[in-house]
């Protein structure tokens, strides 16, 4: 019989409580964490919906800020059309939760915030938010964020370069809350439980690759901490920020192999880098593999070749790919499904 992932950590508290040690994962108050999460970038604009190029070009530049080109186009983040189209995607796809990128009150990611949470749960999606270091970040104004995007529902929230903040004003600040929790982007397990975080992730495919996992989730289990080691397909981000550093897709090879990497680490779940992070190549919605009209002149990469994929067929091939990776990971924490 399937047992949900609630009622499992609620055994498991049980039980805990009974030994006398309740690590983070196993609080009174924890929230169900989703098998599958992957990070989302809601800060896209073009000239007719949002008055520019944004984050499609390099800032100061005409460039295209991208190694490959969107098959929806280039498009807004504030259109409700492409939104709604993305989280069906997303949803097809088997994922459970989108994370948020979010930059600050005010940013334009908050203003579109309730957009994503509005087209992800009419997909079945829940929404979390990955709090980015937007300027002037504070213990102070991160307790500020938390109780404003409570407000929309959110409640676990991933902290991106969390440690720009002491480990005890974090400690402070996670004991003072309820009915949440927080995961720091991090290797350092150790720091990440001195600072009271429920959890990890790795969210950078360069500097953690699947040999990473098995270690990482080991350290977080023996420290009471929920491990979501990130996977990826890839990176490549000459053409937006000059970083001349790639991971090569291997026509879907270095996808599958960090998969199966998280999988093998029996991590609490697996977090996705990324939907639609464009800069810097990590993403899985579908590509082009010629830009169209006057764009014909732009040179790009495509996934071309993927899992022996060409041509049209290639376009969607990381994201049926990963409807194929999430039912293997679901199969893995319910070993039951497959007697």
């Amino acid at each position: 019989m399937r047992q949900s992932r609630a009622v499992r950590l609620l055994c498991a508290a049980v039980l805990l409580l009974v030994l006398g040690a309740l690590p983070a994962y196993a609080r009174e108050d924890a929230v169900a964490v989703p098998d599958v999460s992957i990070f989302y970038y809601p800060w896209y604009g073009t000239p007719a919906r949002d008055g520019g190029w944004v984050h499609w070009v390099v800032p100061a530049t005409t460039s295209f800020a991208s190694n490959y080109f969107p098959a929806r186009g280039l498009y807004s983040s504030s259109d409700p059309r492409i939104v709604q189209a993305q989280m069906r995607e997303i949803a097809a796809a088997g994922i459970e939760e989108v994370v948020s990128s979010w930059w600050g009150w005010g940013s334009p990611e908050d203003a579109r915030l309730p957009l994503v949470v509005r087209a992800a749960r009419r997909a079945g999606l829940s929404v979390a938010v990955h709090l980015e270091p937007y300027p002037g970040r504070t213990i102070a104004s991160v307790e500020s964020d938390i109780e404003h995007l409570r407000a929309l529902g959110i409640k676990r929230f991933f902290v991106y370069h969390p440690f720009d903040i002491a480990d005890g004003d974090w400690a402070a600040l996670r004991d003072s809350l309820s009915g949440v929790q927080l995961f720091a982007e991090t290797g350092l397990v150790g720091h990440a439980a001195a600072a009271h975080f429920d959890g990890i992730y790795t969210y950078d495919v360069l500097r953690f690759g699947g040999g990473d996992f098995l270690r990482l989730c080991k350290q977080a289990h023996r420290a009471h901490l929920l491990c979501l080691p990130s996977v990826g397909p890839g990176y490549e981000a000459r053409r937006a920020t000059g970083d001349k550093r790639v991971k090569p897709r291997r026509d879907g090879r270095t996808y599958d192999s960090m998969w199966q990497a998280a999988i093998d680490a029996q991590p609490d779940g697996v977090t996705i880098t990324s939907y639609n992070e464009w800069h810097e190549g990590t993403q899985i919605e579908p590509a082009l593999d010629h830009p169209p009209g006057s764009s014909a002149k732009l040179t790009v990469d495509s996934y071309d070749g993927a899992y022996g994929l060409h041509g049209r067929g290639a376009r969607r091939a990381y994201l049926d790919r990963t409807r194929y990776w999430v039912s293997a990971f679901d199969r893995s924490q319910r070993p039951e499904l497959t007697s």
